[in-house]
């Protein structure tokens, strides 16, 4: 994973559109430049993180960093159609759409459980969501380098765009019409998973075929999204018949 310090090289590396993961400001900057940074990767849609100083130095703790770092990942990204396209011949594809998942555990641990369970594509939101970062990599125990992920502005378009290959949408959601269990997965599919604390969004559900839950016996009302996911997939698994039940 590359890093880029400094205030002006980290502008002019959002200007030049090269892809940044995110760009990491200390909470102690300010001034007309981190202004401009902010704005310009916005404009970019591009993340912009603000830290404490003491956990900023966890990303860089250079002396001339000067309280900026854009991070740009190493890893190859894929667009949707290329995803898509790939296996267009496959019965039973099975996608796994990530709709703002912001904590970098959360998402290396969903990466983990989607190689496992041979996901064919991930797609996730480039806006308000985790990027793939060291710890990603770490919390997913490689498996980031196995998968074909895509990020993407609009998860809505690559909804319809899944649709119109024959795919189905559901969502995991506490508004859920049936319990997981009793969906039927043994179709062509895409799994959407929402923000760890809102859910999916309304226009996401939306787009969704069907929406499904997990059944929660204590007083707690929701699962971590990346043990939903696991739950969700392994479910898959047993339906298609790809693991002893």
């Amino acid at each position: 994973m590359k890093k880029i310090f400094g205030r002006k090289p980290v502008l002019e590396a959002i200007n030049s559109n090269i892809e940044i993961d995110q760009v990491i400001i200390a909470l102690n900057q300010s001034g007309k430049i981190i202004d401009t940074i902010i704005i310009a990767a916005k404009k970019h849609g591009i993340k912009v993180r603000k830290l404490p100083p003491a956990k900023f130095k966890e990303y860089d703790n250079k002396d001339n960093n000067q309280g900026v770092v854009a991070i740009i990942s190493d890893i190859t990204y894929y667009e949707p159609s290329e995803i898509i396209d790939a296996v267009s011949g496959k019965t039973n594809q099975l996608f796994l759409l990530l709709d703002s998942i912001q904590d970098t555990h959360n998402l290396g641990a969903i990466l983990r459980t989607a190689e496992a369970c041979g996901v064919d594509g991930i797609f996730t939101t480039i806006h308000n969501s985790a990027p793939i970062t060291d710890a990603v990599h770490k919390t997913s125990a490689g498996a980031v380098n196995h998968l074909k992920i895509s990020r993407v502005k609009n998860l809505g378009h690559v909804i319809e765009d899944l649709k119109r290959n024959n795919c189905w949408i559901v969502g995991t959601s506490l508004k859920g019409e049936k319990f997981y269990s009793d969906a039927d997965f043994n179709i062509p599919l895409g799994i959407v998973l929402g923000n760890e604390e809102k859910g999916l969004r309304p226009i996401i559900e939306e787009h969704c075929d069907f929406l499904v839950k997990i059944p929660m016996l204590g007083k707690i009302q929701s699962l971590n999204v990346s043990v939903s996911a696991g739950i969700i997939l392994y479910e898959v698994l047993r339906q298609r018949n790809l693991v002893k039940s």
